[in-house]
């Protein structure tokens, strides 16, 4: 991406450098030290200059006047375009931004800002989940509600930037398996205990994600046929399920509970804690690498 205030940091190394060249070209040509400084800021700025030139000082304030009035115009007009087209509010909101996510914490980032990637952060952020977008596209990334670094997520920078050494985890929603592939690589390279979750287009990519370090695949594809079938077979199933756990406007849904190592609760019959006569114990869940890990309420048989 075109770096608006590249042409600012060149205009202003041209003008010392002017400036310096100006002051020691009149040193040498017999001024004194503030004489020469002075004489090089009247030249440039066209304000003026000196009225006893010799032969020698006119050429040089000649040249000089070619090469530093040239220089400040180029640096001034510089400057004007960075603040006439907002990249100096570009600056400062990018700015904020970056120290917004460096105070994140067990936030999850979102790679790819897709139609996975718009629904992945969409629901996070209903559910009062921190979210960081991650996309190489600067026009993808503007006028969105979340923190964004613009970048490419395959870059190791990148996911520094995003802040992946406090995240909790890594949604990897890129357009291609491949680029899923080497995110999720890099990432579990960089973090070994994230929660990865990486998106996958083709059932032959699964196991592949899995065997990089991917924590879950998910393979959008396949879920939405499932869900239409559902709809065929068993929707009101499908409806219930929907409500609570999709439907923001219901005042309960259900959730995961965790429950640590050592914990009274371990074992114990829900039915006992909840004065149902149904078979729900607190047992083990398969773990996994973050902070999902232990042990959350698991249910023995149907009823």
């Amino acid at each position: 991406m075109k770096n608006p205030f590249r042409r600012v940091r060149i205009g202003l190394l041209a003008l010392a450098v002017v400036l310096v060249g100006g002051t020691a070209g009149f040193l040498a040509l017999g001024y004194g030290p503030l004489d020469s400084v002075y004489e090089t800021v009247l030249t440039i700025t066209t304000v003026g200059s000196i009225s006893n030139h010799g032969t020698a000082a006119k050429i040089f304030t000649i040249v000089l006047i070619l090469v530093g009035v040239g220089t400040a115009l180029y640096t001034f007009s510089a400057v004007l375009e960075v603040l006439l087209e907002g990249h100096m509010r570009e600056l400062l909101r990018r700015r904020r931004m970056e120290r917004d996510i460096g105070a994140m914490t067990d936030h999850v980032i979102v790679c790819g800002w897709g139609r996975v990637g718009r629904e992945v952060a969409r629901f996070l952020t209903s559910a009062g989940q921190q979210v960081v977008v991650v996309d190489r596209d600067p026009e993808r990334l503007d006028d969105l509600p979340y923190p964004t670094v613009q970048g490419d997520v395959t870059d190791d920078e990148t996911l520094v930037a995003a802040g992946i050494d406090r995240a909790s985890t890594l949604v990897a929603a890129l357009d291609t398996d491949a680029d899923n592939l080497y995110v999720t690589v890099s990432s579990r390279s960089l973090r070994p205990d994230l929660q990865i979750i990486a998106r996958a287009r083709s059932d032959t990519s699964e196991p592949k994600l899995l065997r990089a370090g991917a924590d879950r695949v998910v393979n959008p594809q396949r879920l939405g046929g499932d869900r239409m079938a559902s709809f065929v077979t068993q929707p009101h199933v499908v409806d219930f399920v929907d409500v609570v756990m999709h439907d923001g406007t219901l005042e309960f849904r259900l959730e995961e509970l965790a429950v640590p190592d050592g914990s009274p609760l371990l074992g114990g019959r829900l039915g006992d804690l909840l004065g149902l006569d149904h078979e729900l114990r607190l047992q083990p869940r398969n773990r996994v690498a973050g902070p999902l890990g232990g042990y959350l309420v698991g249910v023995t048989n149907r009823y």
